[in-house]
């Protein structure tokens, strides 16, 4: 995934809200914008657990950055 990616990537702002609403959230905007790039932002630990497994199942390619304790991004393309 490139620079490129993340910039012309879909935001879908997830922050304060618990699992399993970045998932939920991320599920909506795939369905809305199929193909695109997606830059969820999440401040849910537990939202690593669930969108990596969705991503693996669904085959699509996610990377993780941990900005903070909080604060996690994840690049999807699919």
């Amino acid at each position: 995934m490139s620079e490129n990616s993340a910039a012309a990537a879909i935001v879908v702002d997830a922050m304060g809200k618990p699992c399993p609403m970045p998932l939920l959230m991320l599920k909506k905007a795939l369905k809305q914008h199929a193909g695109q790039s997606f830059l969820l932002k999440s401040s849910d630990p537990h939202s690593q657990q669930d969108v990596l497994r969705y991503c693996q199942v669904h085959a699509l390619a996610c990377r993780l950055d941990k900005i903070a304790d909080n604060e996690y991004h994840y690049l999807i393309e699919s």
